[in-house]
């Protein structure tokens, strides 16, 4: 998902200590609660399951996760995507696909005793569904978090929070708040930790990116690093068959854009892509109030509703007192 800009951003990437990250950060709920479900799993790739069978994978992740983000400073707002651009409609069918896909080559994998490729196809055949950001935001204001429910794209209303200064910075996986003016992305925030890769355990670490060093760096404005987006292909447009990141950057610091355009590009106009990230739509009218845990409430959803161990819950919960100075757990029992 997003633009694949990385490899023209691998210079202006600097890992950052957890400590160094305290402060108001604009939380991607959609991706968040993507790299939850994709991660969480089994190793045959069966994700986290209450005895009704529901998927809890998402609640895990995020309820542990912003409790780690409390310890630490972070204090999250989860910005939840509002209605899609209508020149999306063909990146999301064309991820329903993928993800149909990926989910009858997940059985198949299953049938033959291939776990690795289980758990590669079960990834990705997550989805973020209703039911899933239902059952999110229950919890979020059950923790006293606030939400900011998008006019449209998630990462275009946390670009606008950072730019304006109401957060410290957006918290993503995607490099796409970068082409919408976030001065400074966060990423790994979701998925740091120990993970393992193809027989391999790898450490992921939060990293920085700022946009200034990337612009500067390379030479090219905002508008430009839109344009390269647009070349290679975003969440809003097929890109050119064969042109990556680097040939894209050479092609609009030569001012080749334009004529790139019209030669490979033929009957496409890529001004309403261009315009969507340079001012999408975003709202200015938000609530950034964090509120005392609702610990019975908390309780009562993850270990009554989904099955989660009530001794896990409390010990996490305890951290969360300590924080909001709170000094007793006996209230909610």
């Amino acid at each position: 998902m997003g633009v694949a800009i990385r490899d023209i951003l691998a210079d202006f990437k600097s890992t950052v200590e957890w400590e160094s990250l305290a402060g108001v950060a604009a939380v991607d709920a959609h991706n968040a609660l993507y790299q939850f479900l994709s991660i969480i799993r089994q190793p045959d790739g069966t994700p986290l399951m209450d005895r009704e069978g529901r998927v809890t994978s998402h609640l895990s992740g995020l309820f542990f996760r912003t409790v780690n983000f409390i310890e630490k400073g972070i204090r999250p707002v989860y910005i939840f995507d509002g209605p899609p651009p209508a020149f999306k409609t063909a990146t999301i069918l064309q991820r329903r696909e993928t993800r149909r896909a990926a989910g009858e080559k997940w059985q198949e994998a299953l049938k033959v005793g291939d776990l690795e490729e289980a758990y590669k196809q079960a990834r990705s055949s997550s989805r973020v569904d209703d039911a899933v950001i239902a059952s999110a935001k229950s919890l979020l204001a059950l923790m006293g978090i606030p939400i900011v429910d998008a006019p449209s794209e998630g990462e275009a209303q946390a670009a606008f929070m950072a730019a304006r200064g109401d957060v410290a910075y957006p918290v993503s996986q995607d490099y796409d708040s970068l082409l919408f003016g976030a001065p400074v992305l966060v990423r790994n925030l979701t998925v740091s930790g120990k993970r393992k890769f193809r027989n391999r355990t790898l450490t992921i670490r939060p990293e920085r990116i700022v946009l200034k060093d990337v612009l500067e760096g390379l030479e090219i404005s905002r508008e430009q690093l839109v344009e390269i987006g647009i070349l290679i292909g975003t969440d809003f447009n097929e890109g050119i068959r064969g042109v990556g990141p680097r040939t894209a950057l050479k092609l609009v610091q030569q001012d080749a854009f334009d004529v790139t355009v019209e030669e490979k590009m033929a009957g496409f106009d890529p001004e309403p892509v261009r315009d969507f990230f340079l001012h999408p739509p975003v709202t200015g009218r938000y609530d950034l109030a964090w509120a005392s845990p609702d610990g019975g409430g908390i309780l009562e959803l993850l270990c009554e509703g989904y099955d989660f161990s009530p001794e896990r819950v409390s010990g996490s919960l305890e951290k969360i007192m300590k924080t909001s100075g709170q000094k007793t757990l006996d209230q909610w029992f």
